[in-house]
């Protein structure tokens, strides 16, 4: 507003592995998402530099940022955004039409997929047929089935109930034992600590003074 600056991040300094499973856990208005968009090359930062595989993208044009996302990245959001007119198979199948998959290969990959967050037995349905659960699983089989080098989930149980959310979390857990990394953003302590490493983000910073048992306190 005016000449008034809002710095999102300040002195962000983070390092996340390959096929590590890592929360950034933070309140409404942290810098979480922010951080996020940066972390999947939705947005790139005004200063500071981001190395993805060892590579600066700090210079990429939207193109090729487009390409990293098309290749390397995927997300799975809170609202599912599944195409309400296609089955559970054409939702998955989706991507891999995008990225000129030739049919013998994408009906092979789209039910492995469907196969691994169990829901084979609704693969022709429609997303209005499903529990938000199942289409939470639908949403998280599109992002698998491109093999994605990361998997960035942003508040994925915040619409789920308990028991659900405790299912979702539990596919993450599992594909990270397959090795896929995993970020996972989140405002819910409980949800965060199911990750093997957390990232507080408090006021657009790194809050490294935050116990486990205090987190829920700020949050």
């Amino acid at each position: 507003m005016g000449d008034q600056e809002v710095h999102a991040l300040d002195n962000i300094n983070i390092h996340i592995k390959k096929g590590e499973f890592v929360s950034i856990i933070g309140p409404s208005g942290s810098g979480k998402s922010t951080l996020m968009n940066i972390i999947g090359c939705l947005d790139t930062a005004s200063d500071g530099q981001y190395l993805l595989d060892n590579l600066s993208i700090d210079s990429y044009k939207e193109k090729d940022l487009a390409k990293i996302r098309n290749r390397k990245i995927e997300f799975i959001f809170q609202n599912f955004n599944l195409i309400q007119k296609m089955s559970v198979y054409e939702n998955v199948e989706l991507p891999l039409i995008y990225q000129g998959v030739k049919s013998s290969e994408r009906k092979k990959r789209v039910e492995q997929a469907i196969e691994r967050v169990n829901l084979s037995y609704r693969m022709n349905h429609k997303p209005v047929e499903l529990s938000g659960g199942q289409q939470q699983r639908v949403s998280i089989a599109r992002a698998i089935v491109t093999n994605p080098s990361i998997l960035l989930a942003d508040e994925p149980t915040g619409a789920l109930d308990s028991k659900t959310s405790s299912e979702i979390i539990d596919i993450f857990k599992e594909l990270n034992s397959q090795g896929n990394t995993v970020v996972l953003i989140t405002h819910d302590n409980k949800v965060a600590l199911q990750a093997k490493r957390r990232i507080c983000i408090l006021d657009g910073k790194v809050d490294d003074t935050i116990a486990d048992d205090k987190v829920g306190d700020v949050v």
